[in-house]
């Protein structure tokens, strides 16, 4: 079978030295009796063939940068951690905040723009624009007749994001913030607490 043929490169990996000794030491102990068992000797004479080939296939590997270019690899969009999409995309701000913003000040003077849901078909479909690393022609009429859409990809994607904008870690002090007594000391503290967020977090 496949699974058994996996186990048996694995441990042919293992008795020719391709992986540290205690790795080694870890996989031989969750692997059954019956597994090492069955699996033949290698010949010795292919040894050298085999870890040339294999040493040769790991270092030929191409880099992410030239993956991207090929467009084999794509960044996520939607998703993603704040600042490792910051970081991989080299912008300050995810460029999907910064179309639609820029759109919603030109166009989304509307009743309720983050309040009603847009079609849920546009909507996906500029998800999809954005995660294939495009930037979407928000001027076409198809978003212009349903401006609601775009504020709705908005929320989307700061509902996805796997750490929260106002983030986790300081949801506490945001609490104790617009729970202050006064309006003067509400404004205090929540500017305080926002000056802690982390800097992708703070820009966007």
């Amino acid at each position: 079978t496949t699974t058994f043929n996996i186990v048996s490169l694995f441990l042919f990996l293992l008795q020719v030295g391709f992986f540290p000794s205690e790795c080694v030491e870890l996989i031989n102990d969750k692997v059954p009796q019956s597994v090492t068992n069955s699996v033949p000797k290698p010949v010795s004479k292919k040894h050298g063939k085999l870890i040339t080939f294999l040493r040769t296939f790991m270092k030929s590997r191409p880099t992410k940068q030239k993956l991207k270019q090929r467009g084999i690899l794509k960044e996520r969009v939607f998703g993603c951690d704040l600042g490792e999409h910051l970081l991989n995309s080299g912008h300050d701000v995810p460029q999907v905040l910064k179309s639609c913003t820029e759109f919603i000040e030109k166009h989304g003077i509307v009743d309720g723009i983050y309040r009603l849901s847009g079609i849920a078909s546009n909507i996906q479909k500029l998800r999809h624009e954005f995660d294939s690393e495009q930037i979407p022609d928000l001027t076409k009429d198809i978003y212009i007749q349903d401006i609601h859409c775009v504020g709705s990809l908005c929320k989307l994607y700061f509902r996805e994001l796997p750490n929260p904008l106002l983030t986790y870690q300081l949801y506490e002090k945001f609490s104790d913030a617009v729970s202050a007594a006064t309006d003067e000391e509400r404004l205090v503290k929540i500017h305080d607490v926002i000056q802690q967020l982390p800097p992708p977090h703070y820009r966007s």
